[in-house]
């Protein structure tokens, strides 16, 4: 039996290149760059400013099916793409999410692809990187204390303690903060209230980060933060504390994108890391378009499956910064489809066409929503495993057809960019179709009938209910003038609908609300559907026990 060696261990072997070679090979220049050690650097955020009248790349999306425990690679393929397409011969810039503390030590594992497909330094990427999560947790927090002192020396705001929104945040899963009463131990402590926690990549500072187009834009949508309402029910700002400019300082060096590069020396920007299911789940906009200005293709990819990421990258990011995709890229692996299917984990390596068919319709569900909805380009990456056998992909392939998608088999996680030669190509021949890009919804919509779009349109449910609560505060969001911006749903990653229990195309379903806040400086409504949380929790065996360091500082248990 082939021995496999770990991602660690295939990360820990490679010889990367100086990153000053990584830079040039794009044309940055030194003076464009600021080191972080030899193979991490960040870029001049004022680089676009003298760029405008270069032209763009090609923007290539890579999204998936809804995820099961099955796996589906979708960072592995985005990174294996764009090295293969550096192998054809395309100059390739790769543009990722940076990785969560929590899931790292959770259940998911780190994001910086997998096996001949990662991007590098790994160990780095997956823990400290250059600080930005820790800068945006301590912008966040410093709101908080700002927040609970202005109350506490007398309060000339008038903010009801009642309506506080504004939460504290920490990058790591621990279910045990998600709600705390804090301010105990008598007047000189502050005043008791009820508060939480959120993770950081949920905090609206990460959004902000992630929409922002430079640092006086960054400053402003920090302005804009409402942490509460006062006692006549009007919105009081991050600007009204005063908390705008030192909130920015702290963000000075976290708003430039992080330049990196693939184990094939690809090029990478890794920048930004909102969560999909709670967030809008984009890297920066600044990384996009700084790497589109140094790049002929672009390779990026948003979180979770495509009723997520991928809608958020659509009709939030996109919407924002005027971005238009080129192709999408569907990745599906045949196991996640027999899960889909209702395969037991443990069954999943023998052949069962039955239930790859039964499976397949949460597949077709996304490629309609790509060429449909959203009037995109897209190819279905076949994510391969050794066990997958020739007559299931044959059978994914006949049904791809049917609806006009080809399919495109990928073995980067084994053979790097060389697994990746056909997508590649098909990719680029579909980024010279032309296409009709739209968007689920027009601004000029009510925030109700934005919530249906997404919900009937995207999910392919019946429609959206709304719970007294939402109800009230989506009419009350309305009313202070927020009705044209775009809804970010909040919404389990594992269905179409919004019980995570219905796998495959499920059907004959409602989308509940339950709740909806502004993100008045990230500039979209977040909506709160099912079970969803903001703060997740570490499963019975986190991986944080299986991480280890040895005496010369060499990190094992990594994935």
């Amino acid at each position: 039996m082939k021995e496999y060696k770990t991602d660690i261990e295939i990360a820990q072997e490679s010889q990367m290149l100086p990153i000053k070679d990584i830079a040039t090979k794009i044309g940055l220049s030194e003076d464009d760059i600021e080191y972080y050690g030899k193979y991490k650097a960040k870029v001049d955020c004022n680089i676009l400013k003298n760029m405008q009248d270069t032209p763009n790349g090609k923007l290539i999306l890579v999204t998936a099916i809804n995820p099961t425990p099955a796996g589906e690679g979708k960072t592995t393929v985005t990174v294996g793409l764009g090295d293969a397409l550096s192998k054809i011969g395309k100059k390739t810039v790769i543009a990722l999410r940076e990785p969560s503390l929590g899931p790292v030590f959770g259940i998911k594992g780190g994001a910086a692809g997998g096996g001949y497909a990662q991007v590098v330094p790994m160990e780095d990427i997956n823990l400290h990187f250059t600080g930005d999560m820790h800068a945006i947790g301590a912008a966040n927090n410093l709101l908080a204390a700002m927040l609970d002192n202005h109350i506490h020396q007398g309060n000339s705001l008038n903010i009801d303690t009642r309506s506080i929104t504004w939460r504290r945040c920490v990058d790591m899963n621990d279910r045990q903060l998600r709600n705390v009463v804090d301010g105990l131990g008598g007047r000189v402590n502050g005043f008791p209230r009820e508060d939480g926690f959120d993770i950081t990549v949920a905090s609206e500072i990460m959004a902000i980060l992630c929409l922002a187009t430079d640092i006086v834009d960054l400053k402003e949508r920090i302005k804009s933060i409402i942490v509460g309402y006062n006692t006549s029910g009007e919105p009081v700002t991050a600007g009204d504390l005063n908390a705008h400019g030192a909130m920015t300082a702290l963000l000075k060096d976290a708003i430039k994108p992080n330049l990196v590069q693939t184990l094939e020396h690809t090029p990478a920007f890794i920048h930004g890391g909102p969560f999909a299911n709670i967030a809008h789940g984009c890297n920066s906009v600044m990384a996009t378009k700084t790497a589109l200005k140094f790049g002929d293709y672009v390779v990026t990819e948003a979180g979770f499956g495509a009723d997520l990421g991928a809608e958020k990258f659509l009709d939030i990011k996109c919407r924002a910064a005027g971005l238009k995709p080129d192709a999408v890229v569907i990745v599906a692996t045949i196991r996640a489809l027999k899960s889909h299917g209702g395969v037991a984990k443990a069954d999943l390596n023998e052949e069962n066409l039955e239930a790859l068919e039964k499976g397949l319709p949460n597949l077709y569900k996304h490629i309609e929503n790509m060429t449909e909805n959203f009037k995109l380009p897209c190819v279905v990456a076949i994510n391969e495993f050794v066990k997958d056998t020739e007559a299931e992909i044959a059978l994914v392939e006949s049904k791809c057809k049917e609806l006009g998608v080809n399919i495109a088999r990928c073995k980067v996680w084994e053979n790097g960019g060389d697994g990746g030669i056909d997508l590649a190509n098909e990719v680029v021949r579909l980024c010279e179709e032309p296409n009709n890009f739209t968007f689920t919804y027009p601004d000029e919509m009510d925030l109700f009938e934005k919530i249906n779009a997404v919900a009937q349109k995207v999910y392919g449910a019946d429609k959206a209910n709304f719970t007294p609560k939402a109800r009230k505060e989506l009419d009350n969001l309305q009313r202070l003038g927020f009705g044209k911006l775009p809804v970010c749903m909040a919404k389990t990653q594992y269905s179409l609908s919004d019980d995570q229990t219905r796998l495959g195309r499920p059907t004959g379903f409602d989308i509940t609300v339950r709740s909806a806040k502004v993100s008045a400086g990230a500039r979209f409504i977040v909506c709160l559907t099912g079970d969803i949380m903001t703060m997740p929790g570490l499963p019975k065996v986190p991986s944080a026990e299986k991480i280890d360091v040895d005496e010369n500082g060499v990190i094992s248990g990594l994935f």
